[in-house]
């Protein structure tokens, strides 16, 4: 959702987009997605963010979003998920969802089938 909102925000849904620009949604970004990001650039996968990768934090506090770490609670919830979804990633991301009552902005239909809510 990030690399659209920062390079294709055509890709976003509607829904999506107006949250990201009404300056009252607070808007929290999980260290996993930064995590994430960090790595996929790191091996080559998002050349696009060569000029950006130092300083994620910084620009997301730019848009006005704000960080979310990853607590062991979080890590214990997506752990214990059954749902047969590999990605730890996308795990932790619907755990913190759940555990912090969150909405999960997320366009992964396999994402719904946890018990958090999503919007897309």
């Amino acid at each position: 959702m990030l690399l659209w909102w920062w390079f294709d925000p055509s890709r976003l849904s509607t829904a999506v987009h107006e949250l990201l620009v009404d300056s009252n949604s607070e808007i929290r970004v999980s260290a996993a997605s930064v995590w994430e990001l960090s790595l996929k650039h790191h091996r080559g996968k998002l050349p696009e963010l060569a000029g950006a990768i130092g300083d994620l934090p910084g620009l997301l506090q730019a848009d006005g979003f704000q960080g979310l770490p990853i607590s062991q609670a979080h890590g214990l919830r997506a752990g214990a998920y059954g749902q047969p979804h590999r990605d730890p990633f996308d795990r932790v991301l619907a755990a913190q969802a759940e555990l912090e009552r969150l909405v999960l902005l997320t366009a992964d239909p396999q994402l719904t089938t946890f018990p958090c809510q999503t919007l897309w």
